[in-house]
């Protein structure tokens, strides 16, 4: 895996972006996306959880989740495919395409996730989420993005706070 990452250019159009700096290191962060197990613990907004999850981490390895609401009938599985892993640096997913990079009829969002070690032991954490159009953006805006985003990574950062 290459220590050589092309920049990440957000289109302010087209892309939405959350940099934070967290107060766990980058191996934590790692493990949090890449283990099925923890990544369930944390991947969305509580009381909302996820209930399965398969992770083949490779380029056009399958990124699967289950997401159940806590009403009745809320639950949306969402599969895609790896299109970049960087070890401990990128991760790059799509709802575009489905593993082996087979294309599908419906397309919301690729995803970069880019973890860089700080000075102090914690991660800068950079996440863009990449739209096809504008219309979709403003969905995702709408759907709660930030407020979602950002308290993912908050519970993500409790959980692995205790590892």
């Amino acid at each position: 895996m290459s220590t050589d990452l092309s920049p990440i250019t957000p289109d302010p159009e087209l892309d939405l972006v959350i940099e934070r700096t967290v107060p766990v290191p980058v191996e934590l962060v790692w493990r949090a996306w890449t283990e099925p197990e923890l990544l369930k613990q944390w991947f969305c907004p509580k009381p909302w959880q996820v209930t399965e999850c398969e992770i083949e981490l490779r380029p056009g390895g399958r990124f699967f989740t289950v997401m159940k609401g806590p009403e009745e009938g809320q639950e949306f599985p969402n599969e895609g495919c790896f299109l970049e892993v960087h070890h401990q640096r990128r991760l790059v997913f799509t709802d575009s395409l489905a593993p082996g990079y087979r294309p599908k009829s419906e397309s919301f969002m690729t995803a970069f996730v880019d973890m860089t070690p700080t000075e102090d032991g914690g991660t800068r954490y950079v996440a863009v989420a990449r739209h096809g159009s504008p219309e979709t953006v403003k969905q995702h805006e709408e759907m709660g993005f930030f407020d979602g985003w950002n308290t993912t990574i908050d519970q993500m950062v409790a959980l692995m706070q205790q590892q």
